[in-house]
């Protein structure tokens, strides 16, 4: 998605009337879902357009952004963990490795075709393997003239200190709920405020979640952890063997989604507070939530996290799986609570 979204119209206009002082290198920061890759490509736009308008902004009119919307502009860069064959097929990979950073770096150096601005955007930046960072602070140490970075990040804790300190901080704007129900609701997807509960507020993964294939899936998982002594781990692990091989780690990153909100929202339950991901399971929470202790809950919530850091190093989906379910079912001493 490369327009500008609606709720990002005002935080834009305001970055961009400053746009004779853009920064360098920026760190566009914000969850995932909220429409940062929209919001960097906007910047790209305007900072190549040869004729913006006063405040900024793109003209739309002009060859560079006519190029730019093509996605054909020779000065701009868009780096991400994937690699294209000579086919133009893409095949997500698990990191940004230095070889990619060096390529960027060779495109900072030479000149501009266009004459004017180049800029190159890193999305998610925290993809970047340690080599790559390292050779990413080279040029934000020395950068070329009227190059400009933008470093985008779902989890800017993740990235080197002396990364994040070379650049220009800046929150990706969140929408209202109501502005992304009715957003959602443009878009056609159905139950537009269950959706949004289920992403966090974030609307562009609200409508990824939409998809009747992941609600089944999401469904399926659910209905399980609502009743932790009558399912088998080991049979919902099988169930991502079920997938192809290059799918699987795409599933396991679904199935600890759904884990982490579920027991954020049991944790809620246990003070007696209304779900805030799954509002359509409201009971079944507050039946769980008096049956789990609060200390093993946190710790398990913390585990989880962790495990969501390693979604992209090597492992065994199936395995992962099975681990965190078993893990999940021990929180529960008996099936009444006893």
């Amino acid at each position: 998605m490369n327009e500008l979204l609606p709720w990002q119209r005002d935080a834009a206009a305001a970055a961009l009337a400053a746009r004779a002082r853009w920064p360098h290198a920026l760190l566009l920061e914000g969850p995932r879902g909220i429409g940062k890759r929209a919001l960097a490509l906007h910047f790209a736009r305007a900072l190549l357009c040869e004729s913006p308008s006063s405040d900024g902004a793109p003209c739309g009119r002009c060859p560079s952004c006519g190029y730019a919307d093509a996605g054909a502009h020779p000065d701009l860069r868009v780096l991400e963990p994937i690699e294209r064959d000579e086919d133009g097929n893409e095949t997500p990979v698990e990191e940004i490795v230095v070889d990619r950073i060096r390529e960027l770096t060779d495109f900072t150096q030479l000149s501009a075709h266009r004459q004017g601005a180049k800029v190159a955007i890193i999305i998610p930046a925290e993809r970047m393997n340690a080599a790559a960072a390292n050779a990413l602070l080279k040029t934000l140490e020395e950068p070329p003239p009227a190059t400009y970075l933008v470093l985008v990040s779902h989890q800017p804790g993740r990235l080197r200190a002396t990364l994040v300190s070379r650049c220009r901080r800046f929150l990706a704007p969140r929408p209202e709920p109501a502005v992304a129900a009715s957003w959602l609701a443009q878009q056609g997807v159905a139950q537009p405020e269950l959706m949004l509960a289920q992403a966090g507020g974030a609307p562009l993964l609200a409508a990824a979640l939409a998809d009747p294939a992941v609600q089944r899936e999401r469904d399926f998982l659910i209905d399980a952890l609502a009743r932790p002594h009558r399912f088998s781990p080991v049979t919902l692990g099988a169930r991502i063997d079920g997938y192809r091989r290059d799918e699987r780690k795409a599933v396991l990153a679904d199935v600890v989604y759904w884990l982490t909100t579920w027991v954020a929202d049991l944790a809620t339950s246990m003070n007696d507070g209304a779900p805030r991901f799954h509002l359509d399971r409201a009971g079944e929470l507050a039946q769980l939530g008096r049956r789990v202790a609060r200390l093993s809950l946190f710790r398990y919530y913390q585990m989880l996290l962790r495990q969501r850091g390693l979604l992209g190093h090597p492992l065994t989906p199936r395995l992962v799986a099975e681990a965190m379910l078993f893990e999940y079912q021990g929180l529960f001493t008996s099936e009444d609570g006893r």
